[in-house]
């Protein structure tokens, strides 16, 4: 099994199954390609065989199916199974039969018993060489073997993967060795869920509108939520019992009922500027958002802390989906100062990544090192496949730029005199955060931009906040970020948009649009050598205006994936007020 250290050829890592379906490609142990599903098929969350994402993974890598050497699968399915039976039976008088005969129906009709098979099928390689990651190890490895660090503390912190919902693993060398697992039913993320669908959001795609809504409460049920856990010294906690019916995933729980009245309607409309905090008003339901992302952050430190202290290493790595909660990163900077590294897809799209790596690393021996800088790893479209899809919508109501220079300043202009512009450009990003391949751009220096944004373009709440995009060598003057030694500024949490800051005071009227309620952003740093266009458009923009920060937000509506195609982007620009499409170097004005 052990190979050698300098080619081990072509290896594939998938998730798939639950959601967030995904495909990546190494060559020799370096990253090739990344893609998620959902991007192709426009179906958020895509969970399903990810036919389309190995295509274009494939298709970057210019190879077939057939040159693969290896595929690595980001969990081990029976286990997942046997945990299912497990609490199914503990669970038999309380939904359990109905949730196991829900769960065999669906296992049965997806082919999850038969993953080696489905793979082996699909992409006509032997079932040997086909490998079954742990769930919570392929986190590991996409946060370690994806850092620059050779020795790491790594953290891993989810809904559930096979059992576990936590890891504390001490990484040296190739070598992950885990010190501490947490197992259902004990779980921050499924807490988190709990809490996102009392607030009347989508679980596994609402939580970070939990994280929006909280800037505009008080945590004032910090404490009686903080006393549904127990924190115990070596890192891990328990979870009170009566939160979540994991036979049947009931969320309409007695408990929460009590302490915090009904829960939230979807779609129920939201106030910021209501000041009642009685129950069922808007306040009252940002007070709860606020107290859980409280509690949330004092779970992740005391976490963090026994964590650093059991491995000995000052250095943190960080997956699961807890890891795509900003605000508790920033909180981990700001208590520890230790260098971190946060995987940008840090959910389950995420493992696809980490179990290639750990087949590499692990399994294969492999020791080249690949510190990811850049979230470009998707599909690229050339100049033909734009115009063809521009002249199947429009005649000619287009320009073509002949160089970049013009290009990047006919953008600026329109930016700079509050227009709002689709930035379709490059490779589309690995992660669930547009970092300027795939994003929609506006001024932040006009407050109204943002309800303009929200409401006009976006259709979607109005307390959900805006990224600013900042040059790095400016971002300082503009937010109060955290510098911290040994730490590699190109691969930090701040490069891809997971860490949120507060906005220096003397310039938060220079850039209303992208500062929260609360002070705070989430900001993206900008460097030429990982994202140049972007980072010369930004530079653009500061020459007309003297800011350098555009706001970012993900190209696409509300409730769909971002873009991925040209046909996506021109479809998203044409259904939103949008003023102008920016691809390739094609510009399209309405």
């Amino acid at each position: 099994m052990r190979g050698t250290n300098s080619s081990t050829g072509h290896i594939l890592g998938l998730s798939y199954n639950y959601h967030d379906a995904a495909a990546v490609l190494l060559r020799d142990g370096k990253l090739v390609a990344a893609s998620t599903e959902e991007r192709h098929t426009r179906k958020k969350h895509d969970s399903n065989f990810p036919e389309r994402a190995i295509a274009a993974c494939l298709g970057s890598g210019g190879i077939t199916s057939k040159d693969l050497d290896w595929v690595a699968y980001y969990e081990q399915p029976l286990v997942k199974f046997g945990r299912i039976l497990e609490t199914s039976a503990r669970h038999w008088l309380n939904g359990g039969r109905a949730s196991l005969r829900s769960a065999v129906d669906s296992w049965a009709r997806k082919g999850k018993f038969e993953v080696r098979e489905q793979i082996a099928h699909a992409l006509e390689r032997p079932a040997d060489r086909i490998l079954f990651c742990d769930h919570h190890l392929s986190h590991a490895a996409s946060a370690y073997f994806c850092s620059p660090f050779d020795r790491a503390t790594v953290i891993t912190l989810d809904g559930v993967g096979e059992w576990e919902t936590g890891t504390i693993s001490a990484a040296i060398g190739n070598a992950i060795r885990k010190r501490l697992s947490i197992k259902l039913p004990d779980s921050l993320g499924l807490f988190y869920s709990v809490m996102t669908a009392f607030l009347g959001f989508e679980v596994n795609e609402g939580e970070y509108k939990v994280m929006g809504m909280a800037g505009f409460g008080q945590p004032v049920f910090a404490d009686q939520m903080q006393s549904w856990f127990k924190l115990r010294r070596d890192g891990s906690f328990s979870v009170r019992r009566d939160l979540l019916n994991h036979a049947t995933g009931e969320r309409s729980i007695p408990v929460l009922l009590d302490a915090l009245g009904p829960s939230r309607a979807p779609e129920s409309s939201f106030d910021p500027n209501d000041n009642s905090a009685d129950f069922g008003s808007s306040r009252h339901y940002a007070n709860v958002a606020a107290s859980v992302q409280a509690v949330t952050e004092n779970v992740v430190e005391h976490v963090a802390r026994a964590a650093i202290q059991k491995t000995g290493i000052p250095v943190l790595c960080m997956a699961g989906g807890v890891a795509l909660n900003s605000a508790a990163n920033q909180r981990l900077r700001r208590v520890f100062g230790v260098p971190m590294f946060v995987q940008p897809a840090a959910g389950d799209a995420g493992g696809a990544l980490g179990a290639a790596k750990w087949l590499y690393h692990v399994k294969l021996a492999g020791t080249a090192r690949d510190p990811l800088t850049s979230a470009a790893w998707g599909s690229n479209y050339s100049r033909d496949a734009m115009l063809t899809d521009l002249r199947s919508v429009y005649r000619d109501e287009w320009k073509e730029f002949d160089d970049e220079d013009a290009f990047i300043s006919a953008v600026a202009d329109l930016l700079a005199n509050e227009k709002v512009v689709g930035w379709f450009h490059g490779r589309s990003e690995w992660g669930p955060r547009a970092l300027g391949y795939r994003s929609i751009l506006a001024s932040p220096c006009k407050p109204e931009m943002q309800g303009i944004v929200n409401e006009k373009i976006k259709f979607r709440e109005p307390f959900r906040p805006f990224a600013p995009a900042v040059l790095a060598e400016r971002a300082s003057e503009f937010f109060e970020l955290i510098d911290i030694p040994g730490e590699d500024s190109e691969s930090g949490p701040y490069n891809f948009m997971l860490a949120v800051c507060k906005v220096r005071s003397e310039v938060a009227a220079l850039i209303p649009a992208v500062t929260h309620v609360d002070g705070t952003a989430r900001v993206q740093t900008v460097r030429s050598g990982s994202n140049r266009a972007f980072y010369r458009l930004i530079k653009a923009f500061e020459a007309r205006t003297g800011v350098p920060v555009l706001l970012n937000t993900s190209f696409n509506l509300r409730g769909e994936p971002i873009v991925e195609t040209p046909r996506d982007a021109i479809n998203t620009f044409e259904w939103s007020g949008m003023d102008a499409l920016a691809m390739g170097r094609f510009l399209v004005r309405k």
